[in-house]
């Protein structure tokens, strides 16, 4: 039998590794929060229809990449063809409409987090199961709000110490009036060359001519060198939409660059498309995308209801800090708990306990001699050892050894968790002291 291996397109994230994986998702609740985001889930699963009629099914993600199958049941009413998630939006405007109470909070502010399925052919930077962080915010029309969506992910980039590495894309991609406009001109200008395009682009002309815009197909990107503009056909309302999105980030200090090609190609998408895009991941780039998408909820049997969000790879954003050499904040330290005899080891036992209760990472050696008990404490960078044997045991103390200094005290076991405040609080200060004593006087 061959060793059993992970699925082709998944992956472990193993304990080396999560550290940087949960610092990503950490950070982004945080930040989410400070604008006011509630979190929430959706099932990993919806009817295969969500996504049709959601995502669009001339786009490769439900033409190609979904991972659906049929329902287990006992007839052919309840085997319905469900699919994996393949990204976020679609589900939270399904549970909007799913769930009345939801249109009673309009704003609706929602952060999430998951895993995604798609099937592609997996490389660097592009799994079949991969993960990502969300944000979306329904019943919000303005301009303003667009501003807000897209700082929050400014936000995140910059605590995560990877913002000064990417640039924010920027579009307008209209109203509807001004796509119906800019769709007809479109279509005509590509007729006039379609004998210049790839058939992938052929295909989409009649259906989805925008995402032409955007496609990688040498022959299709000297086309579009001269293709009409969507600028040049936004409407007075349209221009004024980008005139204010444009003013607020210029405002809120983030820069950015318009960028023609932005497209978003079907029709429930309006007015501002964004992307924060590095240079140092390779091909795949993008690492936060997003947009407006006014149309959508209307579009899945809702009422007719504003939406904007976007979507963040979570293992591009760790192999961007990777490759930034930007380390998540180094776990707080634990404490060693080292039992010597089978009474130590019960009082070991409530002792962690206790120490846990107040917050406290507690290791606790299992086996070996004392040696191969500091020396396991050692690897694992705990701060301190607390040794219990009988004699610490019948004078009611544990013998604390700072695993720093070397030094070791007496400390009664009603004692241990003050001790043990009191000893973090002095290795505190004696970092800061140096840089808050500016003059040098010892006052702080």
């Amino acid at each position: 039998m061959s060793r059993l291996q992970p699925v082709r397109g998944t992956r472990d994230i193993l304990p080396d590794e999560f550290p940087r994986f949960a610092h990503v998702v950490d950070t982004a609740r945080d930040v989410a929060r400070l604008y006011g985001y509630s979190e929430m889930a959706t099932p990993i699963f919806e009817f295969t229809e969500l996504f049709a009629r959601g995502i669009g099914e001339t786009t490769d993600v439900v033409s190609k990449e979904m991972y659906s199958f049929l329902s287990r049941g006992d007839d052919e009413e309840e085997r319905q063809s469900l699919t994996l998630r393949p990204e976020y939006t679609a589900g939270i405007c399904r549970a909007f409409v799913s769930n009345g109470e939801l249109r009673q909070q309009l704003p609706l502010k929602l952060f999430a987090h998951g895993p995604m399925f798609r099937y592609e052919r997996p490389q660097a930077g592009r799994q079949r199961q991969f993960h990502q962080i969300d944000v979306e915010v329904l019943g919000a029309p303005e301009a303003e709000c667009d501003v807000e969506v897209i700082s929050v992910a400014a936000d995140i980039l910059d605590r995560l110490g990877v913002l000064s590495s990417c640039v924010l894309k920027l579009n307008s991609l209209g109203d509807p009036e001004s796509r119906a406009a800019y769709r007809t001109v479109l279509v005509d200008y590509y007729r006039s060359h379609q004998s210049k395009l790839s058939e992938e682009s052929l295909r989409r002309l009649e259906r989805n001519p925008m995402r032409i815009l955007d496609s990688k197909d040498e022959g299709d990107k000297a086309v579009n060198v001269d293709a009409p503009s969507l600028a040049d056909h936004l409407n007075p309302a349209s221009r004024t939409f980008f005139d204010t999105v444009r003013a607020g980030l210029d405002a809120s200090g983030i820069t950015y660059e318009i960028d023609p090609a932005l497209v978003r190609g079907l029709d429930y998408y309006t007015h501002t498309a964004f992307e924060f895009v590095t240079t140092s991941l390779g091909a795949q780039g993008t690492v936060i995308g997003g947009g407006r998408y006014d149309g959508l909820i209307e579009q899945l049997g809702g009422p007719p209801t504003a939406g904007i969000g976007w979507a963040g790879g979570i293992e591009r954003l760790v192999e961007l800090q990777r490759k930034l050499d930007k380390s998540p904040p180094a776990p707080e330290r634990a404490v060693a708990i080292i039992p010597m005899g089978q009474a130590a080891e019960l009082r070991a036992l409530a002792l962690a306990r206790e120490l846990r209760q107040a917050d406290v990472p507690v290791e606790l050696a299992y086996r070996g001699n004392m040696k191969r008990r500091l020396q396991r404490a050692s690897k694992l960078n705990a701060s301190h050892a607390l040794i219990i044997g009988d004699s610490e045991l019948a004078k009611g103390v544990v013998a604390m050894k700072d695993l720093d200094t070397g030094t070791q005290e007496e400390v009664p076991f009603d004692e241990v968790v003050d001790a043990l405040g009191d000893d973090a609080l002095d290795a505190l200060m004696s970092l800061v002291g140096a840089d808050d004593d500016e003059d040098g006087d010892g006052n702080r």
